[in-house]
C-alpha cells in the first residue's frame, strides 16, 4: 500500500490532467449512450454542452443589441438597475428606439404643464402617488383599503422566490408605502416585515388549506385576525405564465418551513390543480367572494389572465342582478411571468395584457360596472410610459413582478425553474441566497418604486393632469401598422374609459384608509 501511494505521489500534476481526460474519454465512448456529440467527439463534445448552457448570458452581454432582447431588453433592465441604485438613469443624444415601430407609445403633452403649489403633497414628496380609488368602498366592506402606492409587488410566492428575496421585497414596499402580494405559497414570516399585504390563494389553497386539500374559511379567518398587515384577499383564477394549468411542487423542494407555511406534508409532491374545488359555477364564485368579505371584513378580488369573455360576462350580469361582486380585478397578461411554464402555454395561451385588459374593461364599461371595481394591471407595465398608457386604458393600480425582481438583483438568467438562479432571487439554495444583502436590496426596491412614481407624476404633469387616473384614451397615441400608421387608444381599442371620481391629491393624502401609513406622514 505504501509503495502504491508513493507511486501516486510521484505523478506530476500534468499527468493527472491527462489521466482524468483519458477516463472521461473512455466513459464517453464506451459507457454512455445518451449524448451523441460527446460519444462521437469525446472530451471536446462537452464544450458544446457547456457553451449551450451559458448561451443566454453570452447573447445578453456580447451579441444582442440594446433593444432586441426579450422579455426585457438591456435598456429596460439598465433603467431599472439605475433607478434602484439611485444612479443616473438618463440617456444621451436622443432615443435609440425606432419611434415608428408597431405599438410605440406617445404621451401627448399639454402646451402648459400642470403646476403644483408650495403646499401640494408632491411639493413635499415628489413620489407621493396613491391609488385614486378605495378598494371595497362600493361594497361597503368593513375594512376598505386605498393602496398607498400606484405601483406594487405582484404575486410571487415564497417557494418560487427565496426567503431573502421575499424579505427584501417586503421591507422594500414598507419603505416605499406600497403593498406586497404574497402569491399562492401562503403567508411566510418573510412577508411580515412591515409592508401591507394582499393575501393571494389559488387552486392549492396554500396557507388556508384543509386536510383534504380544499379551502378552509376557518384558517383564513385565523390568518387575517393574527396578521393585521393583510389588507385584502385575492382569489387566483389563472395567471399569465400558465392560464388554465395547475402545477407540481416537487417533494424534494418542500422543506419543513415551506410545509408548515403551505399546510402540506414534508417531502411529498404537492399538486396545484387546474381548477378550484371551492366553487364550480359563477354564482358559487360570487358567493365565496361575499362569504370571505363577510367573515374577514376585507375587500376581496379576482386575478385572471384573459381569454374567452363568456364567463366574465356571466359574472358581470350576476353583479348587476345581485348588487354584489369583487372589489378589485387584477388582469394578468399572457406575456408570462416568474412561474415555470411549458412554452406552449407561455407563448400561446391567453391574451397579451393590452388585448386582454381592453376586452375585459370594455365589457364591464358597457354594463356600467367599472365604478364598482378597482382594476389592477400586471404584465410588463413597470415603466412610466407603459404605466401612463395603462392608466389611460382604465387601470387604477399596477403590479410588477419581474421588474421588482430585477430591482433586487435579478439578471434575467431565465433559469427560475431550475433552482439555480445565480442572483439568489428564485432559488431555495442557501449558498446562492447568501448573496442577497436584505437591507441593501430592500432599499433598492423602494428606490425603484420611488423613481418610477416620480417619473410617472412628471409625465402626468407634462400632460396637464394632477394624477394619472385623469389620463384619457385620447392622451396616448400608438403606432398601429404600416397602413393605418398611428392612432389614439380610443380609436384603436374602441372605447373611452370611465372617468375616475378624483378631486385632489390633498384628499388622497388625508384619506383614513390610505395604506403605507408608516411611510406616509398622515395627519391625524
Amino acid at each position: 500500500m505504501d509503495s502504491f501511494l508513493s507511486v501516486l505521489g510521484n505523478i506530476s500534476w500534468w499527468m493527472w490532467i491527462l489521466i482524468i481526460i483519458l477516463i472521461v474519454a473512455i466513459r464517453d465512448i464506451f459507457f454512455q449512450s445518451a449524448h451523441t456529440i460527446s460519444h462521437n467527439f469525446p472530451i471536446v463534445g462537452h464544450l458544446r454542452y457547456w457553451l449551450e448552457s451559458i448561451g443566454p448570458e453570452m447573447r445578453q452581454y456580447f451579441v444582442a443589441n440594446n433593444r432586441e432582447e426579450l422579455p426585457f431588453n438591456r435598456i429596460e433592465r439598465s433603467w431599472i438597475y439605475a433607478s434602484a441604485k439611485r444612479e443616473n438613469n438618463y440617456e444621451g443624444f436622443g432615443t435609440d428606439r425606432d419611434i415608428y415601430a408597431h405599438q410605440h407609445i406617445f404621451v401627448k403633452n399639454q402646451m402648459m404643464a400642470y403646476k403644483i403649489g408650495p403646499d401640494h403633497p408632491n411639493a413635499k414628496d415628489k413620489c407621493f402617488l396613491p391609488c385614486a380609488k378605495v378598494i371595497g368602498s362600493y361594497n361597503k366592506r368593513r375594512k376598505p383599503f386605498r393602496p398607498g402606492s400606484a405601483i406594487n409587488v405582484s404575486a410571487m410566492s415564497f417557494g418560487s422566490l427565496s426567503a431573502a428575496a421575499v424579505e427584501s421585497l417586503n421591507l422594500g414596499v414598507a419603505k416605499a408605502g406600497a403593498y406586497h402580494n404574497t402569491g399562492e405559497g401562503g403567508l411566510s414570516p418573510y412577508h411580515k416585515k412591515g409592508g401591507d399585504i394582499i393575501f393571494h390563494f389559488g387552486t392549492g389553497y396554500f396557507g388556508v388549506r384543509s386536510d383534504d386539500g380544499n379551502f378552509s374559511m376557518e384558517k383564513l379567518k385565523v390568518l387575517v385576525n393574527e396578521n393585521p398587515c393583510i389588507k385584502a384577499i385575492e382569489i387566483k383564477l389563472s395567471q399569465g405564465a400558465k392560464p388554465g394549468k395547475g402545477g407540481v411542487l416537487p417533494g424534494a423542494k418542500i422543506t419543513p418551513e415551506i410545509a408548515k407555511i403551505r399546510g402540506v406534508e414534508v417531502g411529498k409532491d404537492v399538486l396545484s390543480p387546474a381548477t378550484h374545488k371551492a366553487f364550480d359555477t359563477i354564482p358559487e364564485l360570487l358567493q365565496l367572494i361575499e362569504d370571505i368579505a363577510e367573515q374577514t371584513g376585507l375587500p376581496v378580488g379576482l386575478k385572471g389572465a384573459i381569454g374567452k369573455l363568456d364567463q366574465w360576462e356571466a359574472l358581470a350580469d350576476l353583479m348587476i342582478k345581485t348588487g354584489k361582486g369583487p372589489d378589485f380585478i387584477t388582469v394578468d397578461g399572457g406575456e408570462g411571468g416568474t412561474g415555470a411554464a411549458p412554452p406552449s402555454f407561455a407563448d400561446h395561451v391567453s391574451l397579451p395584457w393590452v388585448y386582454g385588459f381592453s376586452s375585459l374593461y370594455k365589457m364591464f364599461l358597457d354594463k356600467k360596472l367599472t365604478d364598482r371595481i378597482v382594476f389592477i394591471g400586471s404584465g410588463r407595465l413597470g415603466f412610466p410610459a407603459k404605466a401612463a398608457m395603462a392608466f389611460a386604458m382604465g387601470v387604477d393600480c399596477i403590479n410588477v413582478a419581474r421588474e421588482a425582481m430585477m430591482s433586487i438583483g435579478c439578471i434575467q438568467a431565465q433559469v427560475c425553474h431550475t433552482n439555480r438562479c445565480p442572483s439568489g432571487v428564485a432559488t431555495q439554495n442557501k449558498w446562492l441566497q447568501g448573496g442577497i444583502h436584505v437591507p441593501l436590496k430592500s432599499d433598492r426596491l423602494a428606490q425603484y418604486f420611488k423613481t418610477f412614481r416620480k417619473e410617472l407624476i412628471e409625465i402626468t404633469h407634462a400632460a396637464g393632469y394632477e394624477h394619472p387616473c385623469q389620463f384619457t384614451m385620447d392622451d396616448i397615441q400608438v403606432n398601429v401598422d404600416d397602413d393605418f400608421l398611428h392612432s389614439d387608444l380610443k380609436s384603436t381599442y374602441g372605447y373611452e374609459k370611465s372617468k375616475v371620481p378624483f378631486k385632489s391629491m390633498h384628499e388622497l393624502y388625508a384619506c383614513e384608509f390610505l395604506g403605507g401609513q408608516d411611510f406616509h406622514d398622515i395627519p391625524k
